[in-house]
C-alpha cells in the first residue's frame, strides 16, 4: 500500500495546491511544525540541529518541489524526505497501516518488512543520538525525524480501510468534484480523495491569510495549556500513532453523516482492486464542506501542535545523549 496522494489530471485546480506523491500536511504544515518545536529546543538541542544541518547542506541540485527559499534550517529540512522518496524507496516509512477497528496493541503486527513511521521513528533517534555515528547520517536523521514526526500526525498515515489511507475515497471537496484521473480510468483513481483532502486543503484553508511563520505563533498560543502536559508525558512513539489512528476513526471516517463501513484488511496495488473500492466510494457520493471542514481543521491544529512539541522533545532528548 502507498500513502501517497492520488492525482487527476483533470483536476487541475489541485494539481496545483500540492506535489505528486507528497507526504503528510503537505508544504506548509511540515513547516509548520518545524516552526513550533523550534520554540521548544533546548540551547544544546538548537545547537546541535543547527551545525549538523549546516555542516551537511542539502544538494543544492536536489529537486525541491517546496522550493528552498527559507533560511530556516528546519523549515527547509521539513519537506526533503518527501523529495528523496522515490529515489531512496523509502515511502513507507511515512505511514503506519493500522486497520480501522483496531484497538491499542503492539504495532509490530502493522509494520511491514519495508518499514513503517514508528519503526523508523525510533531508527532514525538512534541515528542521531549516536555521536560517533556519521555526521551526514545525523543530519539526515533530523530531517527524517522533523518530517516523520509530522507524518504520523496526520490521522491518515496511522490508519487504513482497506482504502490505501484515504486515497481511494474520492470526496467532493467544498466546490470541487471528484473526477476521474483521466491517463488511467482502469485505476479508479479521483480527485480530490479523503486522503489528498485531509494532506493539505483542510490545513492551508484554514492558514487563511496566514502563512507557517504566523501559523505556528497562532497555533503556539492556542495549545499554550496544553503543552505542559504534552511534554510531562514524556517520548511514546507507539501511544502517539494510537492517537492519531482514533482521530482517524472518529475525526476523519465517522466525521460524515453517511456510514462507512469498516472493510476487510486488504492491501491494495489500486483503488481498482477490492471489487472497485474507488468507485464503490465513489458511489457514496462523500462530501466535505463547511462544517466538516471547520471540525477538521480542529483535529489537524491539535496534530500539527503536538507534533511541533513532541519533535523538539525528541531532538532535545538526542541533544543530551550526544554532550
Amino acid at each position: 500500500m502507498n500513502h501517497t496522494t492520488v492525482w487527476s489530471l483533470a483536476a487541475l485546480p489541485f494539481l496545483a495546491m500540492a506535489a505528486p506523491g507528497a507526504g503528510a500536511w503537505g508544504c506548509k504544515g511540515h513547516q509548520t511544525v518545524a516552526l513550533i518545536a523550534e520554540k521548544h529546543l533546548t540551547p544544546e538541542a538548537r545547537q546541535m540541529v543547527q551545525q549538523l544541518l549546516g555542516d551537511n547542506p542539502i544538494d543544492p541540485k536536489l529537486k525541491r518541489w517546496c522550493g528552498n527559499a527559507t533560511t530556516d534550517l528546519m523549515v527547509d529540512a521539513s519537506t526533503w524526505p518527501d523529495d528523496v522518496r522515490n529515489e531512496r524507496k523509502n515511502g513507507p516509512w511515512h505511514y503506519i497501516d493500522i486497520p480501522r477497528g483496531q484497538h491499542k496493541s503492539d504495532l509490530a503486527a502493522y509494520c511491514g518488512a519495508e518499514g513503517c513511521v514508528t519503526r523508523a521513528i525510533e531508527e532514525q533517534r538512534a541515528i542521531l543520538k549516536d555521536k560517533s555515528a556519521d555526521s551526514l547520517k545525523r543530519a539526515e536523521a533530523i530531517r527524517y525525524l522533523i518530517h516523520f514526526v509530522g507524518d504520523m500526525h496526520q490521522p491518515l498515515h496511522a490508519i487504513t480501510n482497506a482504502d490505501n489511507g484515504g486515497n481511494c475515497v474520492p470526496v467532493k471537496y467544498l466546490h470541487h468534484e471528484p473526477l476521474p484521473n483521466s491517463l488511467h480510468p482502469e485505476r479508479d483513481d479521483y480527485s480530490p480523495n479523503l486522503h489528498q483532502v485531509w494532506d493539505t486543503e483542510i490545513v492551508e484553508r484554514d492558514m487563511e491569510v496566514s502563512y507557517p511563520f504566523r501559523y505556528a505563533d497562532e497555533l503556539h498560543e492556542k495549545f499554550h495549556a496544553e503543552i505542559a502536559a504534552w511534554e510531562a508525558a514524556g517520548i511514546h512513539v507507539e501511544n502517539w500513532a494510537w492517537e492519531s489512528h482514533e482521530r482517524a476513526e472518529t475525526g476523519v471516517y465517522d466525521a460524515f453523516p453517511e456510514k462507512i463501513a469498516i472493510e476487510p484488511d486488504r492491501k491494495l496495488k489500486s483503488c481498482a482492486e477490492d471489487n472497485h473500492m474507488g468507485k464503490r466510494m465513489f458511489e457514496k457520493h462523500l462530501a466535505i464542506g463547511e462544517a466538516y471542514q471547520a471540525s477538521a481543521a480542529k483535529v489537524a491544529q491539535t496534530g500539527l501542535a503536538e507534533a511541533g512539541v513532541r519533535l523538539a522533545m525528541i531532538l532535545n532528548d538526542a541533544a543530551k545523549a550526544s554532550n
